[in-house]
């Protein structure tokens, strides 16, 4: 705690800045990896469960019913309510053939769901590609405002240089330190969103499958 609070006294506005700079980065990283960490689980817990549960049901009001007990994110139930919707007659949405209109509908709704899922990824991968670099700024601009400091002293010497270097690069060290979480949970998160996203397409693909059957004249 001394080198900290030393480091902190030696640094001028700037390098409290890029301090305070990494440590919302860090906050940040790690709020988002906690929660989006619980809501991809839940989300991939959820998909698992509930699409076997969906396709057991006798019906599609007793399929939809499960579906909103058990997909807990919302990602699944828009979908059926896509395939299910009947928009108003003479309406530039009902121009189409029927299995355009379902796949546009469809299309829509999982867009939206991979939008929540992939909510934050975008920020993870900024935090994880430029901590570094901040971390990097903040050592080079300690490195020269202490040794601006001894100079203007007239007083240097190995022991007064190595001190300052040494706790300047502690920015080195945490910008690396803020960035590795934020890219690992970023890969993991990536390919967590991946599979949800094979799961709600091919529900998609099925839905879209009997809805234009029922709908169809026979």
């Amino acid at each position: 705690m001394d080198g900290i609070e030393q480091f902190w006294m030696r640094n001028d506005g700037i390098g409290r800045a890029v301090a305070l700079l990494l440590l919302a980065m860090s906050v940040a990283s790690w709020v988002l990896i906690l929660w989006k960490g619980r809501l991809l689980r839940r989300a991939l817990g959820d998909v698992a469960k509930a699409v076997p549960a969906f396709w057991d049901a006798g019906s599609v009001d007793e399929g939809r019913s499960r579906l909103a007990a058990l997909d807990r994110e919302s990602v699944l139930l828009p979908l059926l309510d896509a395939a299910a919707a009947k928009p108003a007659a003479g309406t530039l949405e009902t121009s189409g053939a029927l299995p355009s209109q379902l796949t546009r509908r469809l299309r829509d709704a999982l867009h939206r769901g991979l939008a929540h899922l992939q909510y934050g990824q975008v920020l993870l991968a900024s935090i994880g590609s430029t901590a570094p670099f901040v971390g990097l700024f903040g050592t080079v601009w300690a490195i020269y405002h202490a040794l601006a400091g001894i100079a203007s002293a007239g007083n240097i010497s190995i022991d007064k240089v190595s001190g300052p270097i040494g706790e300047a690069l502690i920015m080195t060290a945490a910008g690396i330190a803020v960035a590795v979480p934020a890219v690992l949970a970023y890969n993991v998160f990536g390919k967590w969103v991946a599979a949800c996203e094979a799961e709600l397409e091919g529900f998609a693909h099925d839905l879209l499958e009997i809805f234009v059957h029922d709908r169809q004249p026979h």
